[in-house]
């Protein structure tokens, strides 16, 4: 797995593809050799209510949260973080480049011995993989 959630500022619906997003974060952590790629799943929510700074309509953000389950050495969250970050940063650069905006990346880890998984995404691949 990893579990991708993007929350942004809803200011952003506009002007920036975040279903491009998502699927360009997508096709990054699935590219990650210790990535399982039947358990990427990617989502965004958007933030209708913020404040940020001072206050102005013209400022936005992207806070990505990215949750790996436990155990994978710190190598491995590190190359996924700085993947996803420069594949993030890539896409949302035009906008950024020109507007006011925060883009941020966290990783964390999901503790295996409490989260408990089921799932049949595998057996629906075109792959089997």
């Amino acid at each position: 797995m990893p579990h991708v959630i993007v929350e942004y500022s809803a200011n952003l619906d506009e002007a920036i593809d975040v279903g491009g997003l998502c699927e360009t974060l997508r096709k990054a952590a699935a590219a990650i050799d210790e990535i399982a790629m039947p358990g990427v799943r990617v989502r965004a929510y958007r933030a209708d209510h913020h404040a940020i700074a001072d206050g102005a309509d013209g400022h936005g953000f992207v806070d990505i949260s990215v949750r790996l389950r436990g155990g994978r050495p710190d190598a491995v969250k590190d190359r996924v973080a700085k993947q996803l970050f420069a594949d993030a940063r890539e896409f949302i650069d035009p906008y950024m480049s020109g507007n006011s905006l925060a883009l941020s990346l966290e990783v964390r880890d999901i503790d295996p011995e409490l989260s408990p998984k089921i799932g049949t995404i595998r057996d629906h691949l075109k792959d089997n993989q």
